[in-house]
């Protein structure tokens, strides 16, 4: 399964998760920011690679909403509510994240 993450700047919070995420149990994970700055700026491409696409904060997803309607329609979106308030790989952010993150993919794998 290929994830994306999406926050701000792509430095903290989204990184982390790419981090954490990428090969494990076989899955792809990317991530990328939606501000101008973001150390790698979400692209249409990479959100038509994504089978699911994880936002830190509504703020991503209406982002991304008005920017790609027709890329994401139809693919599964998921704001996880996570303030901008933790360091890249931040022990709490990290537990945050497997805790989330691995429910999702759990739910996912049994629908199939």
């Amino acid at each position: 399964m290929h994830l994306l993450f999406i926050c701000s700047r792509n430095r903290k919070r989204s990184l982390t998760a790419e981090t954490l995420f990428h090969q494990v149990d076989g899955h792809q994970a990317r991530s990328a920011g939606t501000e101008r700055n973001a150390r790698i700026k979400v692209t249409a491409g990479m959100l038509g690679w994504a089978d699911k696409i994880f936002c830190m904060e509504e703020k991503h997803l209406r982002r991304l909403q008005e920017k790609y309607p027709d890329i994401i329609a139809g693919k599964e979106v998921i704001c996880l509510h996570i303030p901008d308030e933790y360091e890249y790989m931040d022990e709490n952010l990290q537990e945050i994240l497997q805790s989330i993150i691995s429910e999702y993919l759990k739910k996912f794998e049994k629908r199939g």
